[in-house]
């Protein structure tokens, strides 16, 4: 290592899922590594992307959680956002250019009569501006070169949409609440009810309160992380309940709900009896490696 090299911060060992409160602003990538930095561990990934503009949950596995994270990516997302009437904007939401700027002449009455019509299954055509990616390039490299491609409809389904606040006609903002399935997209339901309203729509606040069976009760904030001093996860844990870090030992003590399964699969258990044996005296200096002392993430 030279003298301009830092040394290297060694990283642990850590299984649990963290229930992170995303702030406005930042990637769900970078909030990954934000927190992995925090908490020090070797492993991490996210549930579910959060767009820069929205808030709210976003669970982050760490080890042996990353393995069942793929249900996490499969629950219905709940949402609060809000939409302002009358104009119709690039991306569908805060961050692009005005196109299309119409009067409002609708009521409250008429907002719910909107809102009506998206419960259930419907179809949506996914926006330019996504990552989904048409012959290997994300569609949003598309819109970005000023082109259009043609998406095909999607199936998703709207379990829960309700109305929570509306002032028409002194403000343009109508905020509501929805529970939806795996792949929708919140910027195109409110684009959609704006056209229904003949006015037009695009999202101005979108926070999400719930994936499955969490929700935002038990996050924490990464600046709450930060406060903790270390950043380490058991003592997050040990400051208080709403840190939703999991852990016991080197297992994943697994959440008895819809999102995470029962029991260990038994890929899971193998790999705790592999990490087991490694972290043994006699087996430690076969593998080269220093024996941790158990259920602390320390080193000897």
């Amino acid at each position: 290592m030279t003298a301009n090299q830092r040394p290297r911060v060694p990283r642990r060992l850590l299984d649990g899922v963290l229930l992170l409160d995303k702030p406005v602003g930042l990637s769900s990538n970078d909030a990954l590594i934000r927190a992995k930095r925090l908490y020090l561990v070797k492993k991490a990934g996210h549930t579910g992307t959060l767009d820069p503009l929205a808030s709210g949950l976003l669970p982050l596995c760490f080890g042996e959680a990353t393995k069942f994270s793929q249900d996490l990516l499969e629950a219905d997302k709940t949402y609060e956002a809000t939409m302002r009437l009358g104009i119709r904007t690039t991306t569908g939401d805060a961050e692009g250019e005005a196109v299309v700027t119409r009067d409002v002449t609708c009521d409250r009455a008429a907002v719910e009569a909107a809102i009506a019509q998206f419960r259930g299954e419907i179809t949506q055509i996914p926006p330019m501006y996504s990552a989904l990616k048409r012959d290997g390039k994300p569609l949003y490299e598309y819109a970005r070169a000023g082109q259009t491609v043609e998406r095909e409809g999607r199936q998703v389904t709207i379990h829960a949409l309700d109305l929570i606040a509306c002032t028409l006609p002194d403000s343009p903002d109508v905020t509501f609440r929805v529970t939806c399935s795996k792949g929708t997209y919140v910027r195109t339901l409110a684009e959609d009810i704006g056209e229904v309203l003949g006015c037009g729509a695009h999202l101005v606040m979108l926070r999400r309160t719930g994936v499955g069976a969490l929700t935002l009760e038990n996050a924490v904030t990464l600046d709450a992380i930060v406060g903790c001093g270390t950043g380490r996860a058991r003592r997050v844990v040990a400051a208080g309940r709403r840190a939703a870090v999991h852990v016991s030992g080197s297992r994943t003590r697994r959440r008895r709900d819809a999102s995470f399964p029962a029991r260990p699969t038994s890929a899971t258990r193998r790999s705790d009896a592999s990490r087991r044996h490694r972290r043994c005296a006699a087996c430690a200096r076969l593998h080269g490696r220093p024996r941790e002392v158990a259920g602390r993430g320390e080193t000897r």
